[in-house]
C-alpha cells in the first residue's frame, strides 16, 4: 500500500537525523578525551597521568568505534532514502564522515605522542625533585607511591570494567544478529509452509484428476473392446452369409449347366405353388438347320 511506504520513508529519514545527532555527541566526546589526553602530564604530575592515560585512551578507541558504526549504519539507511536528493546528500555526509573520522583519529595520534612527551618531561622534573635530598623530597615520594598506588588500583578497575562493558555490547549485538536471525528463519519457514500447502493442494487435484484419467482410460478401452467385438462379429456375419450366397450361385450355375436342373424347377421352387402355374412355358429351342 502507499501509505505504508510512505510511514517506512519516513521512518528511515528520522533515523538519518537521529544518526546525526548520535555523530555529534560521539565527536564532541572524543575530542574531549584527545583534549584531555594532549593536556595530559602538563600539571607536573606525571606518574599520576601516566597511569590516566590508558583510560584516556580506551575512552577515545569507544568513541572511534562508535563513530565507526554510525558510519556503517548511515551507509546502509542512505540507500533507503525516498528521493534521489536525500540519498545523494546522505552520500555526502557520509563522505565528510569518513574525512572527519581521519582527522580525528590523527589528532588522537598526535595527542598520545604530545601526552608521552609532557609525561616524560614531568617525570623527569619529579626525578630531580626526589633525588635532590631533605624532608620535603621524602614526604613527596611517599604521596607520590601512594597516589601512584591508588591511581593504579582506580586505573586497573576502570580497565576492567571498561573491557566487561565492551563484552556486554558485544553479546548484546551478538544476541540481537541471533534474534534477527531467527527471526528470519521463521519467515523463511512461514513462506515454505505456504509453499508447501499450495503444492500439496495442487498434488490434491492433479491425483484426482489422474484417477478421473485413469478411469476414463478403463472405461474407453472396454468401449473399444466392445465395439471391435461387435464389428468384428458383423463382419464374420457378412463375410459368411456372401460366402453361402456365392456356393449357391456357383451349385444352381453347375446344375443348369449340366441340365440336371432346368429354369422351370428353379422358377418352380423359388414360387409359390399357384403362382407357378401362371409362368408361361418357356420357348421350345431353336435349332439351326443346316
Amino acid at each position: 500500500m502507499p501509505w505504508i511506504s510512505d510511514i517506512r520513508m519516513d521512518e528511515v529519514t528520522q533515523a538519518v537525523e537521529n544518526l546525526k545527532k548520535e555523530w555529534s555527541q560521539a565527536v564532541s566526546q572524543l575530542e574531549e578525551s584527545i583534549a584531555a589526553i594532549k593536556s595530559c602530564g602538563k600539571s607536573g604530575k606525571g606518574t599520576e597521568e601516566a597511569n590516566s592515560l590508558p583510560r584516556l585512551n580506551g575512552s577515545a578507541q569507544d568513541a572511534l568505534q562508535l563513530l565507526k558504526s554510525l558510519q556503517f549504519r548511515l551507509d546502509l539507511l542512505a540507500q533507503q532514502l525516498p528521493t534521489f536528493e536525500e540519498v545523494q546528500s546522505g552520500q555526502a555526509t557520509l563522505e565528510s564522515w569518513d574525512e572527519q573520522y581521519k582527522k580525528l583519529r590523527a589528532s588522537l595520534r598526535n595527542a598520545n605522542l604530545q601526552a608521552k612527551e609532557n609525561i616524560r618531561k614531568a617525570a623527569q622534573e619529579e626525578r630531580e625533585l626526589l633525588l635532590g635530598g631533605g624532608e620535603e623530597s621524602t614526604i613527596r615520594r611517599r604521596n607520590l607511591q601512594t597516589k601512584a598506588g591508588m591511581t593504579s588500583a582506580a586505573e586497573s578497575i576502570t580497565e576492567s570494567l571498561r573491557r566487561s562493558r565492551q563484552m556486554m555490547v558485544q553479546e548484546v549485538e551478538r544476541s540481537a544478529s541471533t534474534l534477527a536471525t531467527f527471526d528470519e528463519s521463521t519467515s523463511v519457514l512461514q513462506k515454505a509452509e505456504g509453499e508447501y500447502q499450495g503444492h500439496r493442494s495442487l498434488l490434491m487435484r492433479t491425483r484426482g484428476l489422474l484417477s478421473t484419467m485413469q478411469r476414463q482410460d478403463v472405461l474407453d478401452r472396454v468401449i473399444l473392446t466392445v465395439g471391435f467385438t461387435i464389428f468384428s462379429l458383423a463382419v464374420l456375419y457378412v463375410v459368411s452369409r456372401r460366402i453361402g450366397l456365392l456356393t449357391l450361385q456357383r451349385k444352381l450355375a453347375d446344375a443348369i449347366r449340366s441340365g440336371s436342373l432346368s429354369a422351370e424347377d428353379i422358377v418352380a421352387k423359388a414360387l409359390p405353388g399357384p403362382a407357378a402355374a401362371n409362368v408361361p412355358a418357356p420357348a421350345p429351342p431353336i435349332y439351326d438347320e443346316l
